[in-house]
């Protein structure tokens, strides 16, 4: 296949992938999704094509909290237009992607997790909810604890857990 055949195709897939998510997606996603996940293009091919298309105007990188990427009206007229040389097979194969995995992509990039050893031995924990748009963090929180053991408990649970706390805590304060 021709070089500048496949960077065309590897720019459309990246917008035909911003375009179907229908949310903005951090860089690390979208590498994961068309480099990591899937072989849809490598790694260094996906990052060069997201730059190109930032540049074009075809997507918009905006820096808030964390930085995200957004297809662009143009990219999206862009895509209608040259859709089609992105093999069937290869769409299909997105969407259905998409269709199993796009839920747990707009989890990850809400929600943040770290823990870190204090002076004192003991542990912190820094866990946050964010809305992927929003400067600052819905939900914000540090837990002090004794072990490493319960800081890990913490930082691998806080995926399935956040939801239910933010629930419990904005119910409780605004009864």
């Amino acid at each position: 296949m021709d070089e500048q055949y496949k960077e065309v195709q590897d720019k459309l897939i990246v917008l035909y992938v911003l375009d179907k998510m229908e949310m903005p997606l951090q860089e690390e996603s979208i590498l994961s999704i068309c480099a990591d996940a899937n072989a849809w293009m490598p790694y260094i091919n996906c990052q060069h094509a997201l730059n190109m298309l930032t540049e074009a105007g075809l997507v918009h990188r905006n820096e808030t909290q964390k930085t995200i990427y957004n297809i662009t009206p143009s990219g999206r007229d862009c895509l209608a237009n040259f859709y089609t040389r992105i093999p069937l097979s290869s769409r299909e194969e997105i969407n259905d992607f998409i269709r199993k995995e796009r839920l747990a992509y707009k989890r990850s990039q809400e929600l943040f997790r770290d823990y870190y050893k204090n002076k004192d031995g003991t542990y912190t924990v820094h866990v946050s909810i964010c809305e992927m748009e929003a400067d600052t963090p819905m939900l914000d929180l540090k837990i002090s604890v004794d072990t490493r053991k319960s800081a890990k408990y913490v930082y691998n649970h806080w995926d399935e857990k956040a939801a239910k706390i933010y629930e419990l805590l904005y119910d409780n304060l605004f009864d």
